[in-house]
């Protein structure tokens, strides 16, 4: 058996030094090819290009790792790595960041880490998403590798569940090593938007968004209590949306179907 084939990817673009890190690591466990958006894709979502054509481009940017960059979304890498990058081989794991900045509680749905790994999940990889809560473009990275490592490591040693990724955070450098890993829930929380209104030089409007994250999440099963105490966090997160629980409550409705 050769080594594992592992397929890297992030949103923050193939420059950052999350996605330098990430193959860093994955070096270690088996051989890395890199397709990622050639400039930042944060907040993407599960985007993908339909109307204009996507360019795919070989870089050196990782030494001993063939890399390409994308044109596109998170989505569209991963798409493009399957079809045309990896062709008849099968990555035994698809990983994406590490993203600079949280993707905890609902950011996992605009998330263009996420997307990159639910898409990989869509194909049927195993897939994890990796995100340290430190929006600074030189966050250090360094106490989360022995986690980065044993994580994806034990997925590719065991049997992975179908159409699943791992969303997983870790809480940003402190004076302490971090406690452990918690395999937990979506904490239920939300961004509350806020819209500055201005004028450019031409008195046409314009708005920036900005905002507050508010959690109304009083639970210690969840990513948010995770974070905040210290530990990694690791939600399995699936692409079928479908609320089950209200399937029963919407057949008791009446839709007034001809009979």
């Amino acid at each position: 058996m050769g080594r594992p084939l592992i397929l890297v990817s992030n949103d923050d673009g193939i420059s950052s030094r999350g996605i330098q890190f990430l193959v860093t690591v994955m070096k270690e466990l088996g051989e890395v090819i890199v397709v990622a958006p050639d400039s930042p894709q944060s907040g993407m979502g599960h985007a993908i290009t339909i109307g204009e054509p996507l360019r795919l481009t070989e870089t050196d940017l990782f030494k001993d790792v063939k890399s390409y960059k994308c044109s596109g979304t998170p989505a569209d890498c991963v798409k493009l790595g399957k079809h045309f990058i990896l062709k008849d081989q099968k990555p035994d794991l698809v990983v994406s960041g590490v993203n600079h900045g949280s993707n905890t509680s609902i950011s996992v749905l605009y998330s263009g880490t996420m997307s990159a790994a639910v898409e990989a999940a869509i194909e049927g990889f195993p897939a994890i998403g990796f995100s340290l809560c430190d929006y600074d473009s030189d966050a250090d990275f360094s106490h989360t590798a022995e986690y980065v490592y044993k994580i994806a490591k034990t997925t590719l040693e065991n049997r992975f569940p179908e159409g699943v990724a791992l969303n997983v955070n870790f809480p940003p450098r402190q004076n302490e090593p971090i406690k452990g890993i918690q395999v937990c829930r979506q904490a239920h929380a939300k961004w509350q938007e806020e819209f500055d209104q201005r004028h450019d030089p031409y008195g046409r409007r314009y708005f920036w968004m900005a905002g507050n994250f508010i959690n109304f999440d009083t639970g210690e099963d969840n990513d948010e209590w995770a974070i905040a105490n210290n530990y990694v966090s690791v939600v399995p997160c699936q692409y079928d949306m479908t609320a089950h629980n209200a399937i029963s409550i919407l057949n008791e409705w009446s839709f007034d179907n001809p009979t």
